[in-house]
């Protein structure tokens, strides 16, 4: 079978095919292809089949289809730590110079919050998965497939950030308690996002694992894992295994690899430009000529940083 890179219209009619194809080997080619499609790609992700769902991902930490950059050619726990030291709102500033994706992509939606927003930020490598509480699993119980995701967290260097999209709708129950973020973080994570809910905030809040959620839910319901590591829609954006996530009492962005080491930087850069309108505010002295020139020098600082960055 000739497998061919699917343009936009046809990436529902993959998933399909994928679904019914009876070679396991056949059908794993067709969905490892589906997963190689740029960004961007819509709602069809949440169509996979569940045949795929450790087999395809976690034989790897890197993710199909980036094979041309390594992730530790590109991501240290060094440049980890740089990031963790700006906030999310300066993390998309710096972004968007970069002109890569339009100004309102990349970053999730007000359903997400964070659960404990005096918490610093977090930073980490996206490990992915689907999740029902509503019905009970055809098998396995409601922690079976969390060794799924320990085993791809033991082959990690990096931080990571354990994201699930909650298929429940109205949502049924609790996505996670003290017991999953404790076995996270044991594992390195770095913290947890779910379209869903969350329960033990106090306890999850005392062992410093930052948490993002649309609401609390005190009971766990029927949990369990649908698919681990596959790409999943949370807070109005496409999450992908290994995507870099920056998170705090703002929001969550995603980090286009090809550009996060040079994103702590260019963040500098930023605050630098933006003091020169804020020292300028807080003087206690202004005039609105005065505003004027410190907005212009302000932007004449963004716009080198801007012509550096994209030849524009």
């Amino acid at each position: 079978m000739k497998i061919i890179k699917p343009d936009r219209a046809s990436r529902y009619s993959l998933i399909a095919t994928a679904s019914i194809v009876p070679e396991q080997a056949e059908r794993d080619k067709l969905l490892r292809e589906y997963l190689k499609i740029e960004r961007g790609f819509d709602k069809a992700a949440s169509a996979l089949p569940s045949e795929a769902k450790i087999r395809i991902l976690s034989e790897s930490k890197k993710y199909p289809g980036n094979e041309s950059t390594p992730e530790s050619e590109v991501m240290t726990r060094e440049l980890f730590e740089q990031l963790a030291k700006y906030d999310t709102p300066t993390v998309c500033n710096a972004i968007e110079l970069w002109d890569l994706r339009s100004r309102t992509a990349g970053y999730m939606n007000e359903m997400i919050q964070a659960c404990f927003p005096g918490f610093p930020p977090m930073v980490g490598l996206a490990i992915t998965s689907t999740f029902r509480a509503s019905a009970a699993p055809v098998g396995g119980d409601a922690y079976s497939s969390m060794t799924a995701q320990t085993e791809i967290m033991e082959k990690m260097e990096l931080p990571s950030v354990i994201v699930f999209q909650d298929l429940d709708s109205p949502i049924a129950a609790a996505t996670f308690g003290e017991v999953m973020c404790s076995t996270y973080k044991a594992f390195g994570a770095a913290g947890l996002i779910t379209s869903g809910t969350g329960r033990d905030l106090e306890q999850v809040e005392a062992i410093d694992f930052p948490v993002f959620t649309s609401g609390a839910q005190a009971a766990h319901g029927y949990c369990h894992f649908v698919d681990v590591n596959i790409p999943v829609s949370v807070g109005g954006i496409l999450v992908r295994p290994d995507d870099l996530l920056h998170g705090d009492c703002n929001g969550i962005t995603t980090i286009p690899a090809e550009i996060a080491s040079e994103v702590p930087g260019v963040c500098e850069e930023i605050i630098k430009a933006e003091q020169i309108v804020l020292g300028y505010v807080r003087s206690g002295n202004v005039t609105s000529a005065g505003f004027e020139e410190a907005r212009q020098a302000c932007m004449g600082e963004i716009a080198t940083l801007v012509k550096r960055l994209t030849g524009k």
